[in-house]
């Protein structure tokens, strides 16, 4: 359960231009935590990076403290929360429609996100967010960034392919795309694994999903044996070295998943309760076959 209430926002920013403003965050592994003042003077909350809701709330670890300016943010208090360790709350970067069905007892209204107030005060000259990481070496690695208003050129190489968010529910409430997928080969030649379906991005999560008989294709193809502490694929390293790469194809454009990129980092197995050895494949399955309108998930 949470209370709305109005304050103000504080990033710790990188840099900042007349267009856009850039927030670092640090990669706790299975998601992004940045930390964000509320408030003036600001209360610093470390709010886990979700891009899959519009919600931005506080108050699942550190309390929220009243301050004495109010301004245009809507901001939730959480009166209880289970499962955010570390945490104090969500900083929602997902579209406006994801927060329908949040505000009591107001279910319909659609709440401003952080994103919608940066842009409708002019403090970004784009209606738009950036979102860049690398791998991490050690749990806490300060390697992501949100760039507010725009992309961050250095952080890329070729085009970028811009789409519309799917029409196909519940996913086109989120950031969806319509999406194919094939393992092996570029293109139609591979073994396919999902034909063009919708699927959502969401940060909050560390894995790629794949709807349940996309990920017994996925196992099939790749001889993986599923893991039922860790709930992955496992491989051995002969399987690792014959592992190819996963294909996604959005908007005519084809993007590669190569085999370093498939696994699950070694250096974390034991953190989400593996072997130190082993080698996981860093998919899963997201409980329910494909046709439902949320058939996979890109973390």
């Amino acid at each position: 359960m949470m209370l709305q209430l109005l304050v103000m926002l504080i990033f710790a920013t990188l840099g900042t231009t007349q267009t856009t403003t850039i927030v670092k965050f640090r990669d706790a592994v299975t998601h992004g935590i940045v930390s964000v003042g509320v408030g003036s003077p600001p209360t610093q909350y470390s709010l886990m990076l979700e891009s899959a809701s519009a919600n931005t709330w506080v108050g699942a670890g550190k309390s929220y403290v009243p301050t004495s300016t109010i301004t245009d943010q809507s901001i939730g208090v959480a009166s209880s929360s289970y499962g955010f360790t570390d945490l104090d709350g969500v900083l929602g970067l997902g579209p406006i429609d994801s927060s329908v069905g949040t505000l009591s007892p107001h279910p319909t209204v659609k709440i401003p996100t952080v994103t919608d107030n940066l842009f409708s005060q002019g403090t970004i000259g784009a209606h738009e967010i950036g979102i860049s990481t690398h791998p991490s070496t050690a749990d806490g690695d300060e390697n992501g960034e949100i760039t507010f208003g725009g992309v961050d050129s250095s952080k890329y190489t070729g085009d970028i392919t811009y789409v519309p968010i799917t029409s196909t529910s519940p996913a086109s409430k989120y950031w969806g795309l319509d999406a194919s997928f094939g393992y092996g080969t570029s293109g139609t030649t591979g073994t396919p694994i999902l034909s063009s379906t919708a699927r959502i991005i969401d940060h909050a999560s560390a894995l790629l999903l794949l709807a349940t008989d996309a990920f017994q294709a996925f196992e099939q193809a790749t001889g993986g044996v599923l893991d039922t502490t860790t709930d992955l694929l496992r491989i051995t390293q002969e399987q690792f070295s014959q592992l190819q790469s996963l294909y996604f194809v959005v908007g005519g454009t084809t993007f590669e998943i190569t085999p370093n990129a498939l696994i699950w980092q070694r250096a974390f197995n034991v953190m989400m309760g593996g072997n130190a050895g082993d080698i996981y494949l860093a998919v899963g399955d997201i409980g329910a076959d494909s046709g439902h309108g949320h058939d996979f998930k890109n973390g």
